[in-house]
This record gives C-alpha cells, structure tokens and sequence, in this order.
C-alpha cells in the first residue's frame, strides 16, 4: 500500500514540475535538461536536442543495449536518428512519463535534485 502511494506522489510531483518547467517564453537551462532527461529515460536515447521554437526535438535512439560495453570506446552502438514534432510541450513531456519501477525511481531522483536546487536558490 505504501509503495502504491509512493508511486503516485512521484508520479503527480514530476507532472507538475513539467507544467512549471513550460513557460510561454524562453525555456531556461535548468528546465531544458529536465525535458532532455525525461525524453533520454523515454526512449532510451543518447542524444536529445531541443529546437522549442519550431516545436520539434532530435533524438538519437540507442535501437541495441547489448553492443554497449562500458569499460571501452562505443564507436557502433546502433543509433536510429528521429525527429519529433510536439504541438504543446507539456501534453508531449506528459505522455513520455512511464509509471514502471525504474523509471519511478529515476524520477524521484530527478526531484530530489530540482527540490535541492530551488532550495539553494531561495536561501
């Protein structure tokens, strides 16, 4: 029961920093590398750019984890290069939120850190 409810408070909490983090105008730094690392966690992906004025982003797709080897230089990891168009950003970065385990946990990581932060901007 109490891991139900864990899940849902991280679930609702990084909805709503993604609704913080799309403003009307420019998106600053911090908030691009929240978008950047919810859409690498997405679609497993080693590359990840932003273009927010067109409403496009690039990625880079790792389409195999098992030519990767940590311990050398990965020069043939295949990669399928996409290019996505998002009409509104918050919807899109909505719909790339997984309530699987592991992404759980990376989220709750994510907002322990933007909570650490926004604490030292305060003080």
């Amino acid at each position: 029961m109490e891991n139900s409810n864990f899940r849902t408070r991280v679930l609702m909490e990084i909805e709503n920093l993604i609704a913080r983090s799309c403003p009307k105008q420019k998106v600053p730094l911090k908030f691009e590398n929240l978008h950047v690392a919810i859409l690498k966690n997405h679609y497993n992906a080693a590359d990840v750019v932003f273009d927010y004025h067109r409403g496009r982003v690039e990625l880079d797709i790792v389409m195999d984890d098992r030519d990767y080897d940590p311990k050398k230089v990965n020069l043939c990891v295949p990669t399928l290069h996409a290019n996505l168009w998002f009409r509104n950003l918050r919807d899109f970065l909505k719909t790339c939120i997984d309530n699987d385990s592991k992404s759980v946990a990376f989220y709750a990581g994510l907002l322990q850190s933007y909570q650490r932060n926004e604490t030292t901007l305060v003080a």
